[in-house]
């Protein structure tokens, strides 16, 4: 029996459907999240390491022209959570997504996205816990240990914040917010002071002239800038967790369309207006990918103490950023756990109502990222980082899709649009589309790694395509038993 007969036979009976879950993986959870904890879950999504850490390789790579790609990636990702915010509306669900796609999609379809976020954020979580070990190799007292070594502590002192409760994690993520929001606000003001009082910076005098007498706004030409796209998607990876959290919060229809609607001026504000600062303080040369530019323009202009407390705010953006990680993939794990695709142990939840079994499964593949750290450490951040956007464009483009699905089916009268919608449909989702895939395409222009990425899309495919197979009878079982349950 399919899933789309299950949702069939709820609609037909609203009664009885009233009694029980939209999603089966939405019971047990706690309604512990605050207003302000989805707020700053949404900005805290919206500045991450792909900001603090990532930005310093693409500065050096696409110079200026780096702001433009955060502008163009930006709007496209705004684009994503308007639709997904949407959907919310309509049904709000832990599930997020993978949810929408099982009602929109079918079970392949909610397969296909659970395990490909499942995908994008181990592998996150392994970019997390390099950033943090390069982070803390600033620091001469840690410069010893191995990098390895201060990955394996991070993803263990995350591990047991996560497992606590909700409501502890909320509230870590929204002091993480506050900090890296004052920080970034913080820098700004120094960095127009010093354009303001021509300040020099590393011996240079800053304003437009770093910009003209270093190549211009692309001196290294259009395709650096093309190539950097798919890691500024990475970037934008986390702004989806306001799906995942309305799930845990009394009254979504109030928080997430303020949530969604203010995520454009932070994407102008932070990334691009950091951006152009950054291009204006230094040529992008001076940047590298080893340190996050913000540290190299503080420690630049002779106050040492101000570049230790920008990468200890940095540290924190990635410890962020990790325990978003194993936030999202525990409940999307546990959504597909009780539709029969994914193993039983991730539907498990603790006394707190946190299903750790999907985390811990997370935390798993993390540790196959320390020993990407023990073997690699030089290239550990941009491997994990190309095979984590293989894993986002796909979500991204699946909720696209179902949004898709969604408008056709609303159109049909078959259900109701919430007013807060996403403006310009059919032609944005497929314009979005077109743009994910278009990123996706351009990695083959990176030998060193993009193109190596690439070639795992059909690895797996296959994986994917045999994971089917083992579990189809599973699912197909599932579905039959919540049928019954709707015809009793």
């Amino acid at each position: 029996m399919s899933k789309d007969a299950v949702n069939t036979a709820a609609a037909a009976s609203r009664s009885d459907a009233a009694q029980v879950p939209a999603d089966a993986g939405d019971a047990g959870y706690s309604k512990d999240l605050k207003p302000r904890h989805v707020n700053m879950i949404a900005i805290g999504g919206a500045i991450g390491t792909g900001l603090f850490l990532g930005a310093g390789g693409r500065l050096h790579n696409a110079g200026p022209a780096l702001a433009i790609a955060y502008l163009v990636c930006g709007v496209f990702a705004f684009f994503v959570v308007k639709a997904l915010g949407e959907l919310v509306l309509y049904r709000p669900s832990s599930g997020s997504f993978v949810s929408y796609a099982r009602e929109f999609l079918g079970e392949k379809g909610a397969y296909v996205a659970g395990w490909m976020y499942f995908l994008n954020w181990s592998t996150t979580g392994i970019a997390d816990i390099t950033a943090i070990a390069l982070y803390t190799h600033y620091w001469s007292l840690f410069t010893d240990i191995p990098q390895w070594v201060l990955a394996l502590i991070a993803l263990a002192v995350v591990l047991a914040v996560n497992l606590i409760s909700v409501k502890i994690f909320g509230e870590m993520e929204f002091w993480f917010s506050i900090i890296k929001v004052a920080t970034l606000v913080g820098f700004m003001f120094i960095g127009i002071f010093l354009l303001a009082t021509q300040h020099k910076v590393g011996g240079q005098t800053p304003g437009m002239s770093v910009i003209t007498e270093n190549g211009g706004v692309f001196p290294n030409g259009l395709m650096p800038v093309v190539l950097v796209m798919q890691g500024v998607i990475f970037a934008y990876a986390a702004l989806e967790l306001v799906g995942v959290a309305a799930g845990e919060t009394a009254e979504p229809e109030k928080v997430v369309p303020r949530a969604v609607n203010s995520i454009m001026w932070r994407v102008g504000l932070f990334y691009v207006g950091s951006v152009v600062l950054l291009a204006l303080l230094l040529p992008g040369s001076a940047y590298s990918g080893d340190q996050s530019p913000f540290v190299t323009v503080l420690s630049k202009i002779g106050v040492p103490a101000a570049g230790d407390v920008m990468n200890l705010v940095v540290l924190t953006a990635a410890m962020s950023s990790l325990n978003s990680g194993l936030y999202s993939t525990g409940r999307i794990l546990r959504s597909m756990a009780m539709a029969g695709s994914a193993p039983k142990f991730t539907a498990r939840m603790n006394r707190s109502q946190v299903p750790y079994g999907g985390i811990l499964l997370t935390c798993a593949v993390c540790v196959l990222g320390v020993g990407l750290n023990y073997l690699v450490p030089a290239q550990a951040f941009e491997i994990v980082l190309n095979v984590a956007s293989l894993g986002i464009i796909s979500t991204w483009v699946i909720i696209m899709v179902c949004h898709l699905v969604f408008v056709r089916r609303a159109k049909a009268g078959l259900l109701d649009r919430p007013t807060f919608r996403l403006p310009g449909s059919p032609f944005t989702e497929i314009t979005t589309i077109v743009f994910l895939l278009a990123c996706l395409g351009m990695m083959w222009n990176d030998p060193e790694v993009g193109r190596k990425t690439l070639l795992l899309v059909p690895v797996i495919a296959a994986m994917l395509i045999a994971g089917w197979f083992g579990i189809r009878r599973r699912v197909s079982a599932t579905a039959d038993q919540e049928l019954s349950q709707f015809t009793k």
